[in-house]
């Protein structure tokens, strides 16, 4: 399954993509795009987790239930 989603990408960052897929160092634009994600979201997750168990923690201290 897969979602389709609109995105501005700068001119810059895009013809380097490009000069990649062409020089065959990506197989394809969207190759490259969901690595890129990948790793953003893999780098991020630890940050991530952390602030929403911080979350959790203020809720059960403070919350209105």
């Amino acid at each position: 399954m897969s979602q389709t989603v609109q995105a501005e990408i700068p001119d810059q960052l895009f013809q380097q993509a490009q000069t990649l897929v062409h020089q065959g160092w990506a197989g394809s634009f969207q190759e490259i795009v969901n690595d890129a994600l990948r790793r953003y979201l893999e780098s991020h997750q630890e940050a991530l987790t952390e602030a929403l168990i911080q979350e959790d923690v203020q809720w059960g201290l403070h919350g209105d239930d």
